[in-house]
């Protein structure tokens, strides 16, 4: 069994940031009632991908509730929101990891805005090494999958094995976590996104030290 230890600068999780100031984002998402499948109060399934939806999703940016969305949102009825720019690296780079749709964005006057599409990690692999890392694994029946990783203070490795040609994915255990491997992080970073002097929306942590 592999039992290395979790390196340095080998996996990332990513996530939109939520560090920076202000209100966020002002999108708000006009037709988001009638797209839900009862009796889910979000659009996202709870198996991940998109249900089959009567319409296009319509949002709209409203300058009274915040700034408008950079390349990485989070918030949108279990999903994110990506701008072109980004959805064309992460596909790149790994085109079987996620399920895009594309979204109607309007601008405050109701004119058409910049291409943004709701996105969804899609790939979940039973990966962590739990032997090698070091994470609080609690197990308890009321997680669905009947145990959580704990990431605060986590240092986390995986079976390089189960990952195959993996680029980005989810783990059963780690909630909405997502992690991918340097190449995506790499990917992001050359277009301009995930910097810690303009992250874009894009924050990336090192899985080596959570």
């Amino acid at each position: 069994m592999d039992q290395r230890k979790p390196q340095p600068g080998e996996f990332y999780i990513l996530r939109p940031d939520a560090t920076r100031s202000g209100k966020g984002h002002g999108v708000e998402f006009v037709n988001e009632k009638r797209l839900l499948t009862p009796p889910r109060l979000i659009l996202r399934p709870r198996a991940g991908g998109f249900p089959p939806l009567a319409e296009v999703p319509l949002l709209r940016h409203d300058s009274k509730l915040g700034v408008p969305p950079e390349d990485l949102e989070g918030g949108m009825s279990g999903y994110w929101l990506v701008s072109d720019r980004l959805k064309s690296v992460l596909t790149a780079v790994d085109p079987t990891g996620f399920a895009f749709q594309a979204c109607d964005y309007r601008l405050a006057d109701g004119r058409t805005g910049p291409a943004y599409s709701l996105c969804d990690v899609v790939r979940t692999l039973d990966a962590l090494n739990e032997e090698a890392s070091q994470v609080h694994v609690e197990i308890s029946d009321e997680f669905p999958e009947g145990k959580y990783y704990n990431l605060i203070g986590a240092s986390v490795a995986f079976h390089e094995d189960r990952l195959a040609n993996a680029h980005v994915f989810r783990t059963p255990y780690s909630g909405q976590f997502v992690f991918c491997d340097r190449i995506m992080r790499d990917a992001i970073l050359d277009a301009g996104m995930g910097l810690e002097s303009a992250s874009r929306g894009v924050w990336l942590t090192d899985a080596y030290d959570i």
